[in-house]
């Protein structure tokens, strides 16, 4: 699926279209009973463009939940319209400084998509603007189980990306909290519930997921669910139906097997899409928690913390400069541009 979505990518050109611009660039007063998708809807014409706003107002979004509070403001960005990716001058195969992804991960890291996807552009980005810049290699290796162990512990790699940072305080047995540093956040990241649309499902706050039924593929991380205000797993507070895929996820959903589908909000949004299921499930409003991709680096690199170093320093840079915003818009135009 993600392969037909970058195809899709080719096939629309390097042009996005111009219909979403007249209710853009604009600050935005928030009104009670205000969400996301319904300014999305107002001023794009399309709810899906709520990611625009949401990584636009990081900073106001930051610490207060998943509420928008009336009274506050948003800046609502301009879709991007050339999502022509930027250069990089010292990506040169063979370099010292050497980055490990997997790829077939749109729109974070794939080799089909311009860029090589939004999270591989941030990190290339970010890699220019660092103190006393260094030629860098990004090498694309399919078969993750083998990335933390041995291709980064075993210092085979420097640096690994994209990945999400397990609750460390929780889990501190696990291996990424045991064995690897994190960088800073590279992105936010939405975790959404998806319920039908015919279901009387919702999620404005915790209490309501209570006795409810969840479904997030096998080996995705739960600790989101188990958080310390949550216990939802611990206590038995929910249901989770753990199968092998989002695929038999969206099954069980329209089966009435459970009552929502728990996956990040592209994830998501891709597989409604590839399963033909738009218009028959929908996200809830409010994302069920906020994760983030970092990138890693085995604590027993001799290096490690010059390179965290040099990738943090670039990325606040970045962050500071306006680009990191035009580049996280570039993708999220595509993206979405891609499912329609």
């Amino acid at each position: 699926m993600r392969g037909g979505i970058a195809a899709a990518i080719l096939g629309i050109g390097l042009m996005l279209p111009q219909a979403a611009r007249a209710l853009c660039d604009v600050t935005y007063r928030v009104q009670s009973g205000d969400t996301l998708a319904k300014v999305a809807e107002t001023h794009y014409d399309d709810a899906e463009q709520w990611t625009l706003i949401y990584y636009a107002n990081q900073s106001v979004l930051a610490g207060k939940g998943q509420t928008l509070i009336a009274g506050s403001d948003l800046y609502l960005p301009c879709p991007a319209e050339n999502p022509v990716p930027d250069a990089t001058p010292l990506r040169q195969s063979g370099a010292e400084l050497t980055l490990l992804t997997a790829g077939g991960d749109m729109p974070f890291a794939d080799q089909d998509w311009p860029g090589g996807g939004m999270i591989t552009e941030l990190v290339n980005a970010a890699l220019e603007l660092s103190p006393s810049p260094v030629p860098y290699e990004i090498v694309w290796e399919p078969d993750l189980s083998q990335h933390l162990e041995p291709l980064l512990g075993q210092k085979r790699y420097d640096v690994g990306f994209p990945w999400i940072k397990p609750d460390c305080g929780l889990t501190p047995e696990v291996t990424l909290c045991k064995e690897f540093h994190f960088s800073e956040a590279l992105m936010d990241l939405p975790v959404m519930l998806f319920r039908r649309a015919d279901s009387d499902f919702r999620y404005g706050e915790d209490a309501d997921i209570l006795g409810k039924r969840l479904c997030r593929p096998m080996g995705r991380f739960t600790h989101d669910l188990d958080r310390a205000d949550r216990r939802w797993l611990a206590d038995g507070k929910i249901s989770l139906t753990q199968p092998g895929s989002p695929e038999e996820c969206f099954a069980l959903l329209m089966a009435g097997a459970v009552d929502a589908v728990s996956l990040d909000v592209f994830e998501g949004a891709a597989k409604i899409v590839a399963m033909g299921l738009r218009g028959q499930v929908v996200p809830v409003d409010q994302p069920l928690s906020r994760e983030a991709l970092y990138a890693v680096i085995s604590k027993t690199h001799w290096r490690g913390t010059t390179h965290l170093y040099r990738l943090n320093a670039g990325l606040a840079k970045l962050r500071e400069s306006g680009r990191y915003g035009e580049i996280v818009q570039r993708h999220l135009a595509l993206f979405w541009e891609a499912l329609k």
